[in-house]
């Protein structure tokens, strides 16, 4: 039975579909999915700060804290471009060497080649991140693409109306009307979406990235500043996201000694076991997709945009979801006569 929230899919809805596709296809073909994001986020921002009537209040905080994230962005990118090549260094021949000497039996016979492989893999990443740093400081393209996002972001907020002129057409219910109506009916959906998913994943790993930092503070674990910036942004993907920074602590850890890191595994361990309750609770009431379907996306996702498609992935699965359900289907009429 269909429920009476149910919408026939009309010419003016069809075509909203296509514009949003088209949207979403552009920003992963052109380049442009970090930007998407930047208008996503900015505009969950300022709906945070609008905590009055005025809405240019809003806007000055959010000038104040987008100024602040980008400000700890360009200086979390510097402290992970050092620290990067000296975590290298560091912990992997660490890590051989205690499994050498309690002989554990790794896919690499040979302990001194597979630290050279290991330790020059990552020394060339970082290198290949500290050339692009220094690209990133003398081109502006990214930083004017961010700027626009923001003052879209800003522009949707003080007004999100598509159509200027509506009401004033000299034909009443013509198809640009009804069309623009349907793209901001499509539009403030997918919003919805990025809120239900970023939103809660935000609040997970805000709640995993403050627990893991009282431990790796406590611990005196080395580059502990550059490892909380880690986990935070790594709880942002989810799934694979902590599988990513615990194993980097867990690395690191090996620096002071084992049994730190093995304190680290068990702690992390625990931070899990929270997190899954954290998942149903926060996520799991709102977001009901099948595991295996979010990590299909996620693989996709990077496959096609990079680390910006794997945030986008379970926005775009719950976006789908949600306007799928809003779509009624007529009865074939044989099959209602029957």
């Amino acid at each position: 039975m269909v429920t009476s929230s149910a919408q026939p899919l009309t010419t003016p809805g069809k075509i909203a579909y296509a514009v949003i596709s088209l949207i979403l296809l552009g920003a992963g073909f052109l380049k442009l999915a970090t930007p998407l994001l930047a208008v996503m986020f900015s505009l969950f921002l300022l709906n945070k700060l609008h905590i009055t009537k005025n809405k240019l209040i809003a806007v000055a905080l959010f000038v104040i804290v987008f100024s602040g994230i980008i400000y700890a962005a360009v200086h979390f990118t510097r402290a992970a471009i050092v620290a990067l090549p000296k975590m290298a260094d560091t912990s992997i021949p660490k890590i051989i060497l205690w499994a050498e000497t309690h002989g554990i039996e790794l896919s690499f016979t040979d302990y001194k080649s597979l630290k050279e492989f290991a330790i020059g893999a990552v020394k060339e990443q970082a290198h290949y991140l500290g050339n692009f740093a220094n690209i990133a400081r003398g081109a502006t393209t990214e930083a004017v693409l961010l700027i626009i996002a923001a003052v879209v972001a800003v522009s949707l907020f003080l007004n999100s109306q598509l159509d200027l002129d509506r009401g004033s057409h000299a034909l009443k219910n013509n198809l640009y009307e009804l069309c623009c109506e349907s793209i901001s009916e499509r539009f403030e959906l997918f919003y919805k979406s990025f809120v239900t998913v970023m939103g809660a994943q935000i609040v997970i790993s805000s709640i995993n990235t403050g627990l893991t930092s009282i431990f790796l503070f406590a611990a005196h674990v080395p580059h502990a500043p550059v490892l909380v910036g880690v986990t935070f942004l790594c709880g942002l993907l989810p799934v694979v996201g902590n599988l990513v920074s615990n194993t980097v602590i867990v690395a690191i850890s090996f620096t002071v000694s084992a049994k730190i890191a093995l304190a680290s595994l068990i702690f992390l361990i625990v931070i899990h076991k929270l997190e899954y309750l954290l998942n149903s609770k926060i996520i799991g009431d709102r977001i009901r997709n099948p595991i295996w379907l979010t990590l299909i996306g996620l693989v996709v996702g990077e496959r096609l945009i990079g680390v910006p498609g794997m945030i986008l992935a379970p926005v775009v699965l719950n976006y789908i979801k949600v306007e799928a359900s809003k779509i009624q289907l007529t009865r074939n009429e044989s099959a209602s006569e029957s």
